[in-house]
């Protein structure tokens, strides 16, 4: 996405949306780069008609956000996440297009052989975090982390809690519990807005997030809770359970745990230490 936004030098639009957390672009910006048109609206009223299914479900794709004008003011534009995005380029018949066609065919190719040989998902993974600057040993904890996130929402799957929502708010109560913050909180702390907390947490803030939900797993397995509100109080016992090993370790140490510092801020050098 970050390429379209740059195509050629020229701008698209996007803005965040906070309703489910995502990128939208302006469609009759993407549309004017891809294409050249000097028509976009009259464009996308030909292509919605060449293309049943896209018109089909073109107000789903592309809701109306507000985005700057080029006078400055806020109108509302047809907008698309990445999602949306890439389903309307894949109608564009132009050679510009083209680049992010092989593209989308080589995600969905490396996405279809993941599914057949998962490991491959976990190697792409380590690879994108080696290319970023992470350590060896900092990648295999970050790693070692998803893999229990994963369960444990396996675990909060089968019984009866819902995704998105619930999921976050069962994962901010094991944060409450394990560091006296929630994740939104968190992340204030360490100046971060719309990145991956955990992608900027040293060794020891990963294995406390760690603990916090690998506890919250083995007791659920114990008292299998049905539903949210009864998963909501074992997230809670989860927590305290590396609540109370972070907060020995505080008193043994005397020092915090939870740090301000986050990877994106690190110098190259301190980013070398991180083991």
């Amino acid at each position: 996405m970050s390429n379209i936004k740059l195509f050629e030098s020229k701008q698209i639009r996007s803005v965040w949306n906070e309703i489910d957390q995502k990128w939208y672009f302006s469609v009759q910006d993407v549309i004017q780069v891809l294409t050249d048109t000097v028509d976009a609206k009259d464009y996308i009223k030909k292509m919605k008609k060449r293309d049943e299914a896209l018109n089909s479900n073109w107000g789903t794709i592309c809701p109306l956000l507000e985005m700057m004008a080029a006078d400055g003011k806020k109108r509302k534009v047809q907008a698309a996440n990445t999602k949306g995005l890439l389903r309307i380029i894949q109608s564009i018949p132009s050679p510009k297009a083209e680049p992010f066609k092989l593209w989308l065919a080589q995600v969905g190719s490396d996405r279809l052989d993941e599914i057949e040989n998962p490991e491959l998902a976990a190697q792409r993974t380590r690879e994108l975090y080696k290319l970023k600057g992470y350590t060896d040993d900092w990648i295999e904890k970050r790693m070692r982390s998803i893999a229990i996130r994963e369960e444990l929402t396996d675990n909060w799957k089968v019984r009866g809690v819902k995704e998105h929502k619930e999921y976050a708010i069962l994962t901010a109560e094991i944060s409450k519990a394990t560091f006296g913050l929630t994740p939104k909180e968190y992340k204030n702390v360490k100046g971060l807005k719309r990145e991956n907390l955990r992608d900027h947490m040293d060794d020891l803030e990963l294995i406390f997030s760690m603990l916090g939900e690998a506890s919250t797993t083995a007791i659920v397995k114990t008292q299998n809770p049905i539903g949210f509100v009864e998963n909501k109080k074992v997230a809670k016992q989860g927590g305290d359970v590396a609540g109370n090993a972070r907060k020995e370790l505080e008193q043994k140490t005397g020092k915090k745990v939870v740090s301000k510092e986050n990877y994106k801020e690190l110098s190259q050098a301190a980013k070398k230490k991180l083991k």
